[in-house]
């Protein structure tokens, strides 16, 4: 028989409504963001796929990249090819860093053969050879040919912790295709494709600029980011149904001394 004491603490001890409530509550969303990582794991894999694909497919004409653009509005990371005139006085400076080292991406218009333009990210010049007159010999005259990956343009920039480019002193810490545009000294009218291009690892006269400077960094936690989730819904679950028990064996042990 159950003691009076027993049946006393019993009813001293409400069942935790309010608590079993919040931990369903708990339980259901790291269940959700669990599910939502191995969603984006899913996701994340197929990117990695196409991207892989993509870089590692025959490089295609630039008219080709442009039909892709025209209908998708995404051409990144697709080999291209390009055949035009370099503005050197149009270089717009990306600030960037390479291989430890801190300086600038080189982006130049392409004046192609009907006049248009597109913006080739040559390479990385180091920080002290901004100036073109430092690196002469990399200055491309005449007719130049550019593999590469064409990039998509960006819309607004990134986030609010990336200063605003300084047009003045030709410093872009965002590519915005219409701000180069606009102070690269094209001829008035001219028409600027809506896209970049890296350029290949083919080397510069004089070393600079260093091309082949495009970096695919896609980091895929995914995995590992829903291990957690599910672990600690795991690691709920069992202390909720721990304490779910203690809670019903202690009377009942109580009744049976």
């Amino acid at each position: 028989m159950t003691t009076p004491a027993a049946e006393e603490r019993a009813e001293r001890r409400p069942f935790p409504y309010v608590a079993a409530f919040l931990a369903i509550l708990v339980f259901a969303a790291l269940i959700a963001l669990g599910t939502w990582q191995v969603e984006r794991l899913h996701w994340k894999e197929g990117l990695l796929a196409t991207i892989d694909q993509r870089i590692h497919s025959t490089p295609r004409p630039l008219s080709e990249i442009e039909r892709l653009f025209a209908e998708k509005h995404d051409v990144e990371y697709w080999p291209v090819t390009a055949k035009g005139t370099f503005l050197h006085s149009g270089e717009r400076h990306f600030l960037a860093t390479w291989k430890g080292d801190s300086g600038f991406n080189v982006y130049t218009p392409l004046k192609l053969d009907d006049g248009r333009y597109i913006f080739v990210n040559r390479g990385f010049v180091p920080y002290a050879r901004k100036d073109p007159a430092t690196r002469p010999q990399g200055q491309v005259e005449g007719e130049a040919m550019v593999t590469g990956l064409a990039r998509n343009p960006l819309v607004e920039k990134p986030s609010f912790i990336v200063p605003e480019n300084d047009l003045r002193k030709n410093v872009f810490y965002w590519k915005d295709l219409s701000a180069m545009t606009a102070t690269a000294g094209l001829p008035a009218g001219a028409k600027v494709l809506p896209f970049f291009i890296d350029a290949g690892a083919a080397p510069n006269s004089g070393g600079l600029p260093i091309g082949g400077v495009t970096v695919i960094d896609l980091p895929n936690n995914h995995f590992q980011y829903a291990l957690t989730w599910y672990g600690l819904a795991l690691v709920l679950l069992v202390v909720a149904a721990t304490r779910l028990r203690n809670r019903w064996r202690g009377p009942h042990e109580e009744s049976g001394s």
